[in-house]
């Protein structure tokens, strides 16, 4: 604890790391404030039917990661998702379209025209989700609208509002990863999260201790040890990686010998990162919606497919899981691509031949570790299913796996892993180390 404390010091005493962290946390400051900023003409006490609605579903999905601010009808209501939504579709098209292939393989100068096009995509995305969230809000809370508003004139202005909204929190993102710590975007996911962690720690403790013939403060307990293996895994998760031996061939350019180096290709086994789980409850979400309002008696496959805790459910979601995993896996890492930049380099891989060998042999490789990853990742996104089994509130069961719980890690992993590279430049041990300075000579400034 003395060292830990020593090293938090030593993140103090750097004026730039100093002054990143502060700034960090100013933005993210502000962004809390922001989503507690109620809509013009709204009445904030009558929106019980909209935070409702949020309790389950897709639209939790969304809540969470806002940090409350959709149920709150705030002007941060539509959050970072709609910019989330066009980096997506961008990324598709990057693989898919020749124009934007030959953009992205353009450098520095591509990359600034692909994020001009997602800001574009994103205003264009916020145009018909700004609308649509007012319809559903009106529908769910008419009595939240104020009396005698117009509803042209209110919809005209609140949807400016939102994507205004929506754009600043873009901008706060950018300005973290600039001149913050982190990267911006995921650090506002993170803070939405993690916003929602105290609330949900409270209530779980409070019903634990009220049902004692349930096993009390015991089986809070378990609870915990059981989150903890839980994060644990998800850390070896995101950071388990399998390594591929390249050897660089010797050159000799005038009298310098270049070259000759053996580097290594790391394949992560979480290359899908968490889009794999979203794509599943978008598919598992939004035709169930509709079924729901279509039928009172529905049959049991129909039933089954509503409850998330049932077999059948998460035995498709799993599936949907691991097929997503395949999909996303294959069109964000191409081992052709890999193969030629590889050949270009003078580079090898031990025993395997350059060119079309290469491409096989990594497209192996690929598909071997992601079978157990995609098993891995649909495993923790069935986590909270399995936490509501025994008893556990559906709040505080949703950190127990699931897209929350891969978010949270691999944004703290990377925030942490920031600050440790300017501990170590500046002669520091590592934040997760010790405090002690490596060379007490050497001053921090």
């Amino acid at each position: 604890m003395k060292k830990f404390i020593e090293t938090l010091k030593n993140c103090w005493r750097i004026e730039d790391l100093r002054q990143r962290l502060l700034i960090t946390l100013l933005f993210t400051a502000i962004y809390r404030f922001g989503s507690f900023v109620v809509l013009p003409g709204i009445d904030p006490g009558m929106l019980q039917r909209l935070q409702s609605q949020t309790s389950g579903g897709l639209m939790s999905l969304l809540d969470m990661f806002s940090g409350g601010a959709f149920s709150n009808a705030s002007i941060f209501a539509l959050g970072i998702m709609p910019y989330i939504s066009a980096s997506i579709v961008m990324q598709l098209l990057a693989i898919a379209v020749p124009f934007f292939q030959k953009m992205q393989r353009e450098g520095e100068s591509g990359r600034k025209k692909i994020n001009w096009y997602t800001r574009i995509l994103t205003i264009a995305i916020l145009f018909f989700q700004a609308p649509s969230y007012l319809l559903n809000l009106k529908a769910q809370a008419p009595q939240a609208l104020a009396s005698g508003l117009s509803w042209s004139a209110f919809m005209i202005s609140a949807s400016i509002i939102l994507a205004a909204g929506s754009m600043f929190v873009l901008w706060l993102g950018e300005r973290i990863t600039d001149k913050g710590v982190g990267n911006g975007v995921s650090m506002i996911i993170m803070i939405g999260i993690i916003a929602r962690f105290p609330q949900a720690f409270i209530q779980e403790v409070a019903t634990r201790l009220n049902a004692i013939a349930g096993g009390g403060l015991v089986m809070f307990i378990v609870e915990i040890l059981i989150l903890y293996a839980v994060v644990c895994a998800a850390i070896l998760l995101v950071q388990g990686t399998r390594k591929i031996p390249v050897q660089y061939a010797k050159r000799l350019v005038g009298n310098k010998q270049y070259g000759g180096a053996r580097q290594y290709i790391p394949l992560k086994l979480f290359a899908a990162n968490v889009m794999p789980i979203i794509f599943a409850q978008a598919l598992m979400f939004i035709p169930l919606a509709i079924v729901r309002y279509q039928s009172e008696n529905a049959s049991w496959v129909v039933s089954s497919l509503m409850d998330n805790r049932s077999l059948l459910y998460n035995c498709v979601y799993v599936i949907l899981i691991v097929a997503f995993t395949y999909f996303y896996t294959a069109i964000t890492l191409n081992p052709t691509q890999m193969a030629e930049d590889m050949k270009r380099n003078n580079g090898f891989i031990p025993g395997i031949r350059p060119g079309k060998d290469t491409a096989e042999y990594i497209e192996t490789i690929m598909s071997r570790i992601t079978f157990p990853g995609s098993l891995f990742i649909a495993f923790i996104a069935i986590m909270p299913a399995l936490a509501g089994l025994l008893n556990v509130q559906q709040q505080f069961s949703q950190f127990f796996g699931g897209t929350s719980l891969l978010i949270l890690v691999g944004v703290v992993i990377d925030t942490l892993q920031q600050i440790e590279s300017h501990l170590l430049m500046r002669h520091y041990d590592g934040l997760l180390n010790s405090g002690r300075t490596r060379n007490s000579g050497v001053s921090a400034y």
